[in-house]
């Protein structure tokens, strides 16, 4: 488990060459390289909790444990970190307005433990029947309708509060992302939130007084789930979301190690569900494997398993300072509201990418009323409450999106208007 080999000299790559999960360079070097990816994570790691409500030394906390059991759980074949999953957020605010934390918390850890059940499943029978069920159309519009319901409930909550600090900070993470490259290009977003931070306190917007009264050293505090069954069933088209996360960040790192790695995703995803189940059940964020950091790798050509070791122990010990976690929370909601509007619009953008790379032919009209109703769903949160169950914006969108594709392909099958294509 613990056994690398030493990549050359372990202290350079060569241009043609990368460094494999099973090798890592020198200690000194593969513990910066392992600082890097807590930096590429910790700007979206800590959006969520601040969006959410939930304490973030905790979320941190069970980030880096939950990265160490992923690595575990794949047998060091899979270099990935768990961060704040985005996917979530929705449907936890939903639950933390209409009954509480703890209520939200039940619904993340059923969502953890049903994922890695299909983890278990996907090791047992293969990934072949994800693609029949959610085929690009489908899975596109339901990644990017998660991002279009989130935009107005930031507006309001956020970016209206403060609405120069939130251009400001927009702009800045805009002017990062176009001005820089490597690292600094690849936490852009974190640049931007120290950027509006800075304005925020200039505009005196940011009180310190809860940070000057957090203790250095300390537990973060924990809180304990609670089950509602109607609110559960809003987190259920979350699993849609993450199964596609992970099988396509899985894909990518299987790409650029040159390594078929198909045969670790019922691993992947029984190790980001309990991962997920065990952050919750203390009061920690769900988590899911980062794109960011599969950037840090693609930019260093370092693959090396042994660096996110690193990363995970830096994550925990951050955790264990409540001034860190304190700190986090004074960030405003002008820069939050910036900084959100770039990641959901992205979440959208990232959907719409899934619609391009598997070639959906938006002609057909299947493809068109798939992407049409469930947007004009989500967007509209369009929100059902009875006998304790509730269902918003995107779980309807989710089904919309499921049913309209599939009935449309049925009856186009049947009446014989359905022809070749995606």
């Amino acid at each position: 488990m613990f056994r690398w080999t030493l990549h050359g000299d372990g202290r350079t790559v060569a241009p043609d060459a990368i460094v494999a999960p099973d090798e890592r360079l020198s200690w000194p070097v593969t513990i910066g390289i392992g600082a890097q990816h807590v930096i590429a994570m910790f700007g979206a790691t800590f959006l969520v909790p601040l969006l959410t409500g939930f304490p973030p030394s905790t979320t941190l906390l069970f980030s880096g444990i939950g990265t160490l059991l992923f690595l575990v759980i794949t047998g060091n074949r899979v270099p990935s970190y768990l961060g704040s999953s985005f996917a979530f957020i929705a449907p936890v605010v939903a639950a933390t307005q209409s009954q509480s934390m703890g209520a939200a918390l039940g619904g993340v850890l059923v969502t953890g433990l049903l994922l890695a059940l299909l983890g278990l499943v996907v090791a047992k029978v293969g990934t072949r029947w994800i693609g029949l069920l959610m085929p690009p159309a489908v899975m596109g519009t339901i990644v990017a309708l998660i991002g279009l319901n989130l935009i107005p409930v930031t507006y309001q909550n956020n970016f209206s509060k403060s609405p120069l600090t939130a251009v400001i900070t927009l702009a800045a993470i805009v002017l990062a992302t176009a001005l820089f490259r490597g690292l600094l290009g690849r936490v852009s977003v974190l640049l931007g939130v120290l950027i509006g931070y800075l304005v925020a306190v200039l505009r005196g917007e940011v009180d310190f007084t809860p940070v000057r009264e957090a203790a250095w050293l300390g537990l973060p505090e924990f809180h304990a789930p609670s089950f509602h069954p109607g609110l559960i069933l809003m987190f259920l088209p979350v699993i849609l979301v993450l199964l596609a996360e992970n099988v396509g960040h899985v894909t990518s790192v299987g790409v650029m190690t040159g390594r078929n790695l198909d045969g670790m995703v019922g691993r992947t995803l029984a190790a980001d569900g309990l991962a997920t189940a065990l952050s919750a059940t203390f009061g920690g964020s769900a988590t899911t494997t980062y794109g960011e950091n599969i950037g840090v790798m693609s930019a260093t050509r370092v693959y090396s398993t042994a660096a996110y070791w690193v990363a995970g122990v830096i994550a925990i010990l951050l955790s264990l300072s409540p001034k860190v976690g304190a700190l986090i929370f004074t960030i405003p909601p002008g820069v939050l509201g910036g900084v959100t509007f770039v990641l959901y619009g992205l979440i959208a953008v990232v959907g719409m990418r899934m619609w391009i790379d598997g070639s959906v032919d938006f002609s057909r009209p299947k493809n068109q009323l798939t992407a049409g109703v469930a947007f004009a769903v989500a967007i509209a949160n369009v929100t059902w409450k009875s006998g304790g169950v509730e269902l918003n914006g995107i779980a309807f969108g989710t089904l919309a999106a499921l049913i309209v594709y599939h009935l449309m392909a049925w009856l186009g099958r049947h009446t014989g208007t359905d022809v070749k294509g995606h």
